[in-house]
């Protein structure tokens, strides 16, 4: 084969997909669908797929049941998830060393947006989803959202819609492809394959879908629960249109990527966690009673059983373990602008469930109702700094859910706060600065960015 020969097949970045992306983004009105048509449909589907979940005792599972020699709760097929015990052994943080439940999901999952094309502008297929544990049922879902037990239809059910488009996609339609976890605090080094690809003109919307453009979706990540976890994780996985680069040397920033590089791999080294899988009945401070395992001083969550019956889902009536948190969280990024150039302050954060202990999170993500116990100096750094205004402005500020096939109600309040010119803030040993350009370049690979950094990364995006 000629040297020529083999440029030619060569495959270059399509340089005009941020472009692409930014008029997607623009089209706040909508192009396909309008959004007071969004809005009606979405109704329409809420009536439609109204589902009924209760809270029932342990021993009313279906095919649940805890196993009698560690008491761990599992599935009968041994598939889905489970709930074991974890003993964790940490430097990070007021707590040094606790007994938890913990969800064990082995298998990967797949998150998937399909994008095309309508009259030149990119629109994302999103779903109206329920789920059993959503606080108001029904959400705004990506494309595909299934667990591998699931779609390869352990339970029996119905097969998952444009599952294809994604286990099938053609290289050069996949805009984006990564492994990412989810929540460290509560499942145990879970991740899912977050996906983007876009597909080809015989992909049409079904009746539970529908085509919104990026810049309509900015507009309803501001309105609460509204737009779901999995949605919002895989939003921010998307190249981010706004620091691409022109051809010429990428947008400066307080620190070199190197630096970032070797911040972020310091700390990996530095900080201690150690955790050991411990069966489910040997976790202290942790007690079951009929219908709930809690935590004896009532804090932090409890693990419940629920029955669901649904008219949109792959099984219409099942039940299930949900892990159902006290209280709400607060996840909250501190930006500021360095030199014309926004920058994001990000916190190397340690939860025991995380594949490679540490990964960045938000400037602040805590519970209050989990530190109420704890003296004043154990609560999060730059705390004082999210809650007051009078120093800062605030750039978002919206309630929204965690994924609700896990958890029941989980709710969490995401705050952006941009620093006003002059006031400083001094990083220490667990944060740095990070620009906006350097954020999309960790979010291309795995376990950089966790859960709730992501959803803020989502919602940053929205700002321009």
């Amino acid at each position: 084969m000629t040297q020529t020969a083999t440029a030619s097949r060569l495959r270059l970045p399509d340089p005009g997909l941020s472009s692409r992306l930014a008029l997607s983004a623009r089209c706040t009105a909508g192009v396909r669908t309008s959004t007071a048509d969004f809005f009606d449909w979405f109704a329409d589907r809420r009536l439609k797929h109204a589902q009924n979940v209760e809270r029932i005792r342990f021993d009313e599972l279906d095919r649940w049941g805890f196993d009698p020699a560690t008491g761990d709760l599992r599935h009968a097929s041994g598939r889905f998830f489970a709930i074991h015990g974890l003993r964790v052994r940490s430097d990070f943080g007021p707590v040094a060393e606790w007994t938890q439940p913990i969800i064990s999901q082995p298998e990967f999952g797949i998150l998937g947006i399909a994008m095309r094309e309508f009259d030149g502008v990119l629109h994302c297929l999103m779903q109206a989803k329920s789920e059993p544990g959503n606080i108001n049922g029904v959400q705004l879902s990506p494309t595909v959202q299934a667990t591998r037990s699931n779609y390869t239809r352990v339970h029996g059910g119905s097969a998952v819609p444009y599952l294809d488009a994604f286990r099938s996609a053609e290289p050069g339609r996949v805009l984006a492809d990564v492994l990412q976890s989810e929540q460290g605090a509560w499942f145990h080094r879970k991740r899912n394959r977050n996906m983007v690809v876009e597909a080809g003109p015989g992909v049409e919307a079904g009746e539970d879908f529908c085509w919104l453009t990026l810049g309509q979706l900015h507009t309803l990540l501001g309105h609460e629960s509204l737009i779901n976890m999995d949605a919002r994780t895989v939003l921010s996985c998307l190249p981010d249109w706004h620091t691409a680069g022109t051809g010429g040397e990428p947008a400066a920033a307080l620190h070199t990527d190197r630096e970032i590089r070797s911040w972020l791999t310091g700390r990996r080294a530095e900080h201690e966690v150690v955790t050991e899988r411990l069966p489910l009945n040997q976790v202290s401070g942790w007690h079951r009673s009929a219908d709930a395992l809690s935590h004896e001083s009532g804090r932090y969550f409890s693990i419940v059983a629920v029955n669901v019956s649904s008219r949109s889902r792959e099984v219409p009536v099942w039940s299930q373990p949900l892990l159902q948190p006290h209280g709400h969280g607060l996840a909250a990024l501190l930006v500021k602008r360095i030199d014309g150039v926004l920058h994001a302050l990000m916190s190397a954060r340690v939860e025991p469930g995380f594949l490679d202990v540490v990964e960045l999170g938000p400037t602040v993500q805590w519970t209050p109702e989990n530190y109420a116990h704890l003296p004043a100096a154990a609560q999060p750094p730059y705390l004082d700094l999210v809650l007051d205004r009078r120093v800062a402005r605030t750039r978002f500020d919206t309630v929204l859910s965690e994924e609700g096939g896990r958890f029941r109600h989980a709710q969490s309040r995401y705050l952006i706060v941009e620093m006003q010119d002059g006031e400083g803030v001094e990083e220490t040993p667990d944060f740095r600065w990070l620009s906006e350009r350097q954020l999309d370049e960790l979010l291309k690979y795995s376990s950089q960015v966790n859960v709730q950094a992501r959803t803020l990364v989502a919602a940053l995006r929205t700002l321009r």
